[in-house]
């Protein structure tokens, strides 16, 4: 599954509500390199009077004149430029800040199934390679395209006052650059996507490698996995040679079309002045002024290819906001705090059930263990009652009000979810603990971590809980991590906690001693501890044994042992390993 691509009327649509919400900052960027070029249009014109005046014949005083006007005028455009490009930037700085921000509220928005089935790949891409590019384009694209515009557009009116019938000459070229730049924008965006996603497989292939690369080592997986990168890499090379032969035939095209036009206005206007039609000056003048709007030409057609690339990426960006919801949140108030699970199955993959009718009730205030095979569903049925992934077939509820009909901040607090990934983000000690709990006092915060058994060493750290932690703060071990995590979770304060291994990367001691402690914090909660150590499960009420996706067993730990089923093997191995 990938994230979908918005189409081109959405990114315009996207795009001009964004320009229109900053309209003023661009109305005085408009303003301001109006005036700047209109400045920078005296120079040409100035040296045109001043042929016209030498061929006529003139005097010195005129031709100081002159000349002071024409430093004034180059003083006077210095100086709006200045100001123009203070302005771009800014205007720039503040367009992109607001595209990062939704940007991220549509990230993190996401439903965590749809995240989970598109893989990281995708994901990762856009958030590093299309950010990227986008923001170039935002921050010098957007301005310059403006300046460009303005510029050209002057320029030609300023030739067209002067001299209208030399100034025919300066657009000989402009059927051929129409021609050379609409073939290009036709085949630009098919091609950039191919990139853009030739680049999303890479990175997924190469993060997956690298965070598996003890299963590939284990499983010697190497040189397939090898093989998977050099075709992926393949595919890049080849996405990124088809953009480079479309600028190889746009370039060219266009320097060819700037060669023809101020030949084709000094040849056109030398005929007029043989005819007396147009003065000297006026073609020199005019001469000028195409040179001079070469240099915008170029720059314009330069940003329309950097834009076809920021256009393709925020694309990609737009389409994440286009993920549909895998909930509707609707009205209803939980009765209690009993959850229940009815009829439940649950697909990956459509017509291939990893869950098969699962009933289950869990009594408020119970612990129950899930154990099982590695592949029997267990990761799963904690994902159902947890609320993260909304069931293919039946309900899970809490207190009769099923959870994909909870709106999600209602959600987590009701039932919460700890896997065995942890993840430290880039802040303090504190900072990280306050995810859950944005006003948590420091001593709510001393409460969370002694719970978890980490008081002692975050108060071992350099700063305590003021200590930056994440990438370039201070290390932390994965046991450490898992803690933090785990410390979040008594800051949130659910009532029902699902906790898939939720201490696996602890030593077995270690994990023992911090299962006990947290006893003592969720006494009174309802807990659903999925579990790989079976000492979890014979401190449960009660244990539910899932096999192919299915609860096979579901009783207490010393009923199960006295049947002599599925659990009674399982406890028997655990217990002479």
């Amino acid at each position: 599954m990938k994230l979908p691509i918005a189409d081109s009327a959405t990114v315009r649509a996207y795009a001009t509500v964004l320009l229109r919400r900053h309209r003023r900052p661009l109305l005085r960027i408009v303003v301001l390199h109006t005036l700047a070029a209109t400045a920078g249009l005296a120079g040409p014109l100035i040296l045109g009077l001043l042929v016209n005046a030498v061929t006529a014949g003139t005097t010195t005083r005129y031709i100081d004149r002159l000349v002071l006007i024409g430093a004034a005028a180059v003083l006077t455009q210095t100086v709006l430029m200045r100001f123009a490009q203070r302005t771009s930037m800014v205007f720039g700085e503040e367009v992109f800040a607001e595209l990062r921000e939704e940007f991220i509220e549509a990230v993190t928005a996401l439903p965590l199934s749809t995240v989970e089935r598109a893989g990281t790949g995708d994901l990762v891409a856009r958030t590093t390679n299309d950010v990227n590019k986008l923001q170039h384009a935002v921050r010098f694209g957007v301005p310059r395209v403006i300046v460009g515009v303005v510029t050209i557009t002057l320029t030609v009116v300023a030739c067209l006052f002067i001299a209208p019938l030399v100034a025919l000459a300066m657009f000989v070229g402009v059927p051929s650059l129409l021609l050379i730049t609409r073939w290009y924008l036709k085949r630009a965006t098919p091609a950039y996507q191919r990139e853009s996603a030739a680049y999303a497989t890479l990175n997924g292939t190469i993060t997956e490698s690298v965070e598996g690369a003890r299963t590939v080592d284990a499983l010697r997986l190497g040189p397939r996995r090898l093989s998977r990168v050099n075709a992926d890499l393949a595919e890049a090379f080849a996405a990124e040679k088809a953009t480079l032969r479309l600028r190889t035939i746009l370039f060219p095209g266009i320097d060819a079309t700037f060669v023809l036009a101020p030949a084709a206005v000094l040849l056109w206007g030398g005929y007029l002045v043989s005819q007396g039609m147009v003065s000297v000056g006026a073609v020199t003048a005019i001469v000028l002024y195409t040179y001079q709007v070469t240099g915008p030409v170029w720059e314009l057609i330069f940003w329309v290819d950097e834009i076809q690339v920021a256009a393709t990426s925020l694309a990609r960006i737009v389409g994440v906001q286009l993920v549909d919801p895998d909930r509707q949140a609707r009205e209803g108030t939980p009765v209690d705090e009993t959850v229940a699970a009815r009829d439940v199955t649950y697909a990956y993959r459509q017509g291939h059930d990893v869950l098969h009718g699962i009933d289950l009730d869990l009594a408020v205030g119970e612990r129950l263990a899930v154990v099982g095979p590695s592949g029997a569903g267990k990761s799963t049925l904690g994902r159902m009652l947890a609320g993260i992934h909304p069931p293919g077939g039946g309900t899970v509820s809490v207190g009769g009000v099923p959870l994909v009909d909870l709106p999600l901040e209602q959600l987590r607090g009701h039932v919460a979810l700890v896997t065995q990934e942890h993840h430290v983000f880039v802040g303090s000690v504190a900072d990280n603990l306050r995810l859950a709990q944005v006003d948590a006092s420091p001593e709510a915060l001393e409460r969370a971590l002694r719970a978890v058994d980490a008081w002692d060493w975050v108060q071992a750290l350099p700063d305590g809980l003021a200590t930056e932690v994440g990438s370039g703060g201070a290390p932390l071990t994965p046991a450490q991590a898992q803690q933090i995590a785990l410390a979040r979770l008594v800051l949130l304060d659910p009532h029902t906690l699902v906790l898939d291994e939720a201490t696996s990367l602890l030593d077995p001691r270690a994990a023992r001693h911090l299962e006990r402690s947290l006893s003592a914090v969720l006494e009174g909660r309802t807990v659903v501890a999925i579990a790989h150590r079976l000492h979890t499960a014979h401190d449960a009420d009660r244990v539910a044994v899932v096999d192919g996706g299915r609860i096979v067993e579901i009783g207490a730990h010393d009923d199960l042992v006295a049947a002599g089923g599925d659990y009674a093997a399982l406890w028997h191995s655990w217990q002479h390993e």
